[in-house]
């Protein structure tokens, strides 16, 4: 069984003398740490030898995602490990028992960006870690300071090697963040800097590598590459969507796809792990994108975009039985821990939690069952095989961002416009509540066409954005009311059945249909307040 453990650390370059004599090892390499706030003893616990060999697969697709994957003997903790960035010096590091093949569970949380490539021994590091432990006045450690003396190989052997000396400080569990600043002050009055590099795996690829492939690189499978396209005076521009920033609007539209399709890789595996609001964040990434598609098609060809658009909305329709249920389960349960117990006649919230356990196991279960899927594997290549060579439409996608983007949010503004009135329109009952939905997703897609523009209009697509998402909530609590009504129902028929008192589930679903009733009268003062300027105006101001 893999455990997961956070941690927080950071690496340091070891340099030698000025006199550029050698290197000292072990804790003679470290200043006086006891001058760092709050530390009192170091501890020198003496040498580890460890034996680490790093997967990826032939370009390299976990590096470029900032994952690492090892098997590793020697220390305490051998084994398998997967390490996932978190922000700042944080990572999560997955650990299973050492086997001679990739453990399963591992294999699973790497299939996304893996899928049909196979994983590949590339780097093998000997490392001899001096590892001594900074302590507090009462004994407590607080960090652990290694000294590790590196010997990379690249694989296969031979290809390239090198060696190097650094610093690791690892905060301890529970540790206060603050002190590895007090540590890193010290060591920056000692001459000691922050490592280039973010972990030892990226220095051994950069500093192993092929000289032929020094200079370029080679592009990871899902990294950006540029297309060419025609500007006024008849000369080609490459497209910055490499790494500069974007120029053009289809420029704009390409990064923001790019960072939908990551957040899609990224958010995979977190929703294995069952990470909290994994799958909503996964089912977003999946509607942006798709939504970007049909606002964007004038930008890119609707033809090519069309069947990879068809099978986002398959995977955030099998997403949200997962995620529908979870903020159904949440919304029932804060409404029945509203009342006065006197009100809760039964089992009332041992009914619940089991409604709620049943329901949320069924669609775990769906989700994951996607997630392993041919046909979601296929997706992401397709996503891939997309981005690789976007199909542009220069008529469009060559022009300023300001001339292009502004007229696709106004089309989709339109486009809700239409939907709210035909709702308001409508006498309350359910075909009301069918169109109210409607107009939540176009309010939605406006929202995200502006998400979209808002790194080249800036503010004002950034304002339109926030009135469109006070639209989209207030059709987004009418329609979570209608769906908690169907379900409470059931609540009040099972209980009724096992003889319990169902009094609770007709109060809930009564106060559901005044909160409903209440969002109906809402909608037409935010609808004023979202269109009180002329849009085009605003978004090109």
């Amino acid at each position: 069984m893999a455990e997961t453990q956070r941690e927080i650390e950071r690496k340091y370059e070891l340099t030698g003398p000025a006199d550029g004599g050698a290197v000292p090892d072990g804790p003679s390499a470290l200043p006086d740490l006891t001058r760092a706030a709050g530390v009192t003893a170091v501890s020198p616990r003496g040498v580890t030898e460890l034996d680490a060999v790093y997967y990826d697969t032939p370009d390299q697709r976990l590096t470029t995602g900032r994952l690492t994957l090892r098997r590793r003997t020697g220390g305490g903790d051998e084994g398998w490990h997967l390490k996932f960035p978190v922000g700042g010096d944080a990572r999560d590091e997955i650990h299973a028992p050492l086997s001679d093949t990739l453990p399963d569970e591992l294999a699973a949380l790497v299939r996304s960006r893996v899928r049909g490539a196979s994983l590949l021994p590339v780097v093998r590091l000997r490392t001899a870690r001096d590892i001594s432990l900074l302590t507090d006045a009462s004994g407590r450690t607080l960090a652990e300071v290694a000294v590790d003396t590196v010997h990379a190989e690249r694989l296969p052997a031979g290809t390239g090697s090198a060696r190097w000396s650094e610093i690791e400080v690892e905060l301890a569990d529970g540790g206060d963040p603050a002190l590895l600043d007090a540590v890193e002050k010290v060591l920056r009055k000692a001459g000691v800097r922050r490592s280039a590099s973010p972990s030892k795996l990226a220095r051994a690829l950069a500093e192993t590598a092929p000289a032929e492939d020094a200079p370029r690189g080679k592009r990871a499978a899902g990294a950006p590459r540029g297309r060419s396209t025609g500007t006024k005076t008849g000369k080609k521009r490459r497209a910055s969507t490499d790494g500069g920033a974007p120029v053009t609007a289809g420029d704009h539209v390409l990064a923001y796809l790019r960072e939908q399709a990551d957040a899609i890789l990224s958010y995979d595996p977190a929703v294995r792990r069952d990470l909290p609001d994994s799958v909503h964040q996964l089912r977003v990434a999946t509607r942006r994108m798709r939504s970007a598609f049909r606002s964007y098609q004038k930008v890119l060809d609707r033809d090519a975009t069309r069947p990879i658009g068809a099978e986002l909305k398959w995977l955030a329709g099998e997403l949200g039985v997962d995620r529908d249920q979870e903020v159904l389960a949440e919304r029932l349960t804060a409404r029945v821990d509203a009342h006065d117990t006197t009100l809760l006649l039964g089992p009332v919230h041992a009914r619940l939690r089991i409604w709620a356990a049943d329901g949320r196991t069924d669609a775990r279960a769906r989700t994951l069952a996607v997630l392993d899927s041919a046909r979601y594997l296929r997706l992401l290549d397709s996503i891939e095989t997309l981005l690789a060579d976007p199909p542009l439409l220069p008529a469009r996608a060559r022009k300023k961002p300001g001339r292009v983007l502004p007229r696709a949010v106004v089309k989709d503004y339109r486009r809700l416009a239409g939907r709210v009135e035909h709702a308001l329109a409508l006498t309350p009952g359910e075909e009301r509540d069918l169109a109210l939905h409607d107009a939540r997703k176009a309010a939605k897609r406006a929202r995200y066409a502006a998400d979209a523009a808002r790194p080249a209009l800036g503010g004002p697509a950034k304002r339109f954005a926030k009135r469109m998402k006070a639209v989209q909530s207030v059709l987004g609590d009418h329609q979570d009311s209608v769906v908690a009504r169907d379900s409470l129902r059931d609540l009040a028929i099972q209980a009724h059945a096992a003889g319990e008192s169902a009094f609770i589930w007709g109060l809930l679903y009564g106060e559901e249909e005044m909160r409903a009733a209440d969002r109906e009268r809402e909608l037409p003062r935010v609808w004023r307040r979202s269109a009180r300027r002329k849009l085009r105006t605003a978004l090109t101001a």
